[in-house]
C-alpha cells in the first residue's frame, strides 16, 4: 500500500516533474550535472548561475523546484536548500499541477496587499515553518511564518 501510495504522488506531480525535467536536459547541455537525492532529481552548476543572473531581480533564485525536480545554482545551494525544497516537493504530491496557479495566486494576493509576493507567499511560510531555515540558514523562533494563521496588515 505505502508503494503504490508514492506511485499515485509521483503521478501526480508528473506534469510539473515533466516541466522540470525539460528544464533539466536544458541545464544539462548547458554543463550542469545531476544527482538524484532522496527520489529528487538535483540539477547543479554549469551555467545555471550565469543564467539566473540575467533574469529580473524578481525572478531569481538559489533553487526552485518543479515536482520532483529541484534546480540549484550549485549543488552546495541544493544541500543547504535541500529541506526547504522538498517541503515543494510534498506540496507538489499534495496539489499536483494545481501547485502553478495556486502558488502564483498566493504571490499575487499578497503583492495586492502590499506584501512580499515570496516571503509571504502561503506555500513558502510552511515551508519556512517546517523547516526553520530561510535560504539554508536558520530562521529566527520568533520569526517562523506560520502558514495556517490569518495575516493581519
Amino acid at each position: 500500500m505505502r508503494r503504490m501510495m508514492a506511485i499515485v504522488r509521483y503521478l501526480w506531480a508528473s506534469p510539473a516533474t515533466f516541466l522540470g525535467l525539460c528544464f533539466a536536459l536544458a541545464a544539462a547541455l548547458a554543463g550542469a550535472t545531476i544527482r538524484i537525492v532522496d527520489g529528487v532529481v538535483e540539477v547543479a552548476g554549469g551555467r545555471i548561475p550565469r543564467l539566473v543572473a540575467r533574469l529580473p531581480a524578481w525572478a531569481q533564485f538559489g533553487a526552485i523546484t518543479f515536482g520532483h525536480v529541484i534546480i540549484g545554482l550549485h549543488h552546495g545551494m541544493l544541500e543547504r536548500a535541500r529541506p526547504h525544497e522538498h517541503v515543494h516537493v510534498r506540496q507538489y504530491e499534495r496539489w499536483g499541477v494545481l501547485f502553478f496557479p495556486l502558488y502564483l495566486g498566493s504571490s499575487l494576493v499578497q503583492l495586492m496587499r502590499g506584501r512580499d509576493p515570496y516571503l509571504d507567499n502561503r506555500f513558502e511560510r510552511e515551508a519556512f515553518a517546517q523547516t526553520g531555515t530561510l535560504f539554508g540558514m536558520p530562521l529566527a523562533r520568533s520569526k517562523a511564518p506560520d502558514p495556517d494563521q490569518a495575516n493581519s496588515p
